[in-house]
């Protein structure tokens, strides 16, 4: 089933509306007006993987940094399970600030 909207402009509104840019917003937006049945992704995913490569890490690097196994760090960024409130809000730092990492290594 088709919908009818304005692809840009619900975009644009949802980006205003998380305060950055959201690099596969389109696409998604994309894919419900064509109707396409597609995966479904969270907010908490988008986090970690806005987190994780605004830092430049890899998932292994970036996982330790954040003293989480890898495999923990993988069922968040693919959504089968939701990081834990602490861990959220650090996510919510590193995007805005990616320098900690480095400081993360250091602690």
């Amino acid at each position: 089933m088709k919908r009818s909207f304005d692809l840009e402009k619900v975009a644009q509104a949802i980006e205003a509306d998380m305060g950055e840019e959201l690099p596969d917003i389109r696409q998604a937006l994309a894919e419900v007006k064509a109707g396409a049945a597609g995966r479904i992704t969270t907010p908490e995913q988008i986090l970690v993987r806005q987190a994780r490569q605004k830092s430049g890490l890899t998932q292994a690097a970036f996982a330790d940094r954040i003293a989480t196994p890898i495999s923990t760090l993988r069922d968040w960024e693919q959504g089968r399970f939701t990081p834990p409130g602490a861990v959220a809000c650090l996510l919510r730092l590193i995007v805005k600030h990616p320098e900690l990492t480095s400081e993360l290594a250091t602690a």
